[in-house]
């Protein structure tokens, strides 16, 4: 039996109050390429809940997880310990199964666990304010540009070279519907960051340049010299930043003047979890903050002079604002951002500094154990943990080998940049406090031994 509600004459009722002739009508938007022609072959159409989760059980064994291999992948996602503390005090029953605060005065807790998270994003970036979290970096990172425009009035955005692959196709994929301009410079292999190349294209119709801080290839912008520059034609600085930890130990981006900065949270608190869910961050200047996407908690007292919150701003689309809203973003990552505050709390400032400092220290030791095998050239001349090796080799073949061999080697950036020129043989790795020094000795024997009799 199929266990769907609908009726042929309920579909057909659907259609007609929308005016669509098909089902199929409301997908015309997805490339025909995209869609499939009929059922997954080999998919049965039905099966057993027991049958299926044998097959599913089976499939998951096949996973190498973070935690069982010398692990070096970065690239926008970071493997931290997070403490058992975290999980435990998520799970509470207040915590996980409160929602998005529809009459959000009842919601006391929520709102403050999200005023605290506000007040911690905003510390950690050096910004005047900070939301109450989006869904995830790539998608914080369009609407920053989204709200850059509405701030300048202009249409033009300019991304970095250094920005994480994966934003800047969801921005260009955005920017389609939006008619934006979008200007991306193309990555290569060089040792310093494209800051000259970023402030060239800076025109008179430029309403935000994307810095990434540090950048996909674990290079260091120099961001308050793309700000300058951006300001002096009227353009705002968005800085990205897919590594909150480095923040304990380099300058905030908001302090060298950024606009608008917004990142990936999910190193604090949040685990890998197979690629999500994460959490986005968002912060500006208070200036801005009419313009900001999402929600902002506030506190305030109330009539009997008691400590309390409110939602002070939320220009949602399913809200009053209706058309005038700033975003079609409709909720934020609420389990996620309470973790990354429980974890950051944690810490706090110095043992943020601490955990920094120790990161650090371990992608030192990577990247000058790695530097010593022969063929292999060290491209970074600053990074914070994490670093490009250019090898003698293709990196996508290397990696499948070192994987085979049970280490999780990095991430190719053949892989990263699938149709880019001349990125094959980059190799980004990332170390953390979760890395030991075994971890890098198992790695630069196996990379050794794969790249023996390899001319450099």
């Amino acid at each position: 039996m199929r266990y769907l509600p609908l009726t042929s004459a309920d579909r057909a009722e659907m259609l007609e109050s929308i005016g669509a002739a098909s089902v199929d009508d409301l997908f015309v938007d997805v490339p025909a390429q995209a869609r499939l022609p009929g059922p997954i072959e080999g998919l049965p159409a039905h099966a057993s809940e027991m049958a299926v989760e044998r097959h599913m059980s089976a499939l998951a064994a096949k996973n190498v997880s973070a935690g069982s291999a010398p692990f070096f992948l970065g690239a926008g996602a970071y493997r931290h310990h997070v403490p058992a503390s975290v999980d435990h005090l998520i799970q509470r029953g207040e915590f996980l199964t409160a929602y998005t605060p529809y009459q959000p005065e009842i919601a006391q807790g929520t709102l403050q666990v999200l005023f605290e998270f506000q007040t911690q994003v905003a510390r950690l970036f050096g910004t005047d304010i900070a939301n109450a979290s989006m869904y995830d970096g790539s998608t914080a990172c369009w609407e920053a540009i989204l709200m850059a425009a509405r701030v300048t009035r202009k249409g033009k955005a300019v991304l970095s070279s250094g920005l994480h692959p994966h934003y800047g196709e969801v921005v260009r994929t955005m920017a389609k519907f939006t008619k934006d301009e979008i200007v991306s410079l193309n990555t290569e292999l060089t040792a310093e960051p494209d800051d000259a190349a970023v402030i060239a294209q800076i025109d008179d119709k430029t309403s935000c340049v994307v810095v990434q801080y540090p950048d996909v290839l674990g290079r260091i912008p120099d961001l308050s010299t793309i700000a300058e520059a951006a300001h002096a034609k009227g353009a705002l600085l968005v800085a990205v930043v897919t590594e909150p930890v480095a923040l304990g130990l380099i300058e905030a981006p908001g302090n060298l003047g950024a606009d608008i900065v917004v990142g990936e949270g999910q190193s604090l608190g949040v685990g890998l979890q197979f690629g999500g869910p994460y959490l986005g961050l968002f912060g500006c200047r208070e200036k801005f903050v009419r313009q900001m996407p999402g929600r902002l908690c506030g506190q305030t007292v109330d009539a009997d002079g008691k400590r309390g919150f409110v939602l002070t701003l939320s220009t949602r689309e399913q809200h009053i604002r209706r058309e005038k809203a700033t975003s079609n973003i409709c909720t934020n990552s609420g389990l996620c951002a309470l973790a990354f505050s429980i974890h950051l709390t944690l810490l706090g400032g110095e043992g943020l500094a601490k955990l920094a400092a120790v990161n650090h220290a371990r992608a030192q030791a990577m990247v000058e154990r790695l530097g010593r095998i022969p063929g292999v050239e060290v491209l970074n001349k600053a990074y914070f943990n994490e670093a490009t090796l250019v090898l003698p080799r293709d990196a996508r073949e290397v990696v499948r080998e070192l994987a085979e061999r049970g280490v999780l080697g990095g991430v190719s950036l053949g892989r990263l940049f699938p149709v880019a020129d001349g990125l094959h043989k980059g190799l980004l790795v990332a170390a953390t406090e979760t890395t030991t020094a075994e971890d890098i000795e198992t790695f630069a024997t196996q990379l050794e031994e794969l790249l023996v009799g390899v001319p450099a």
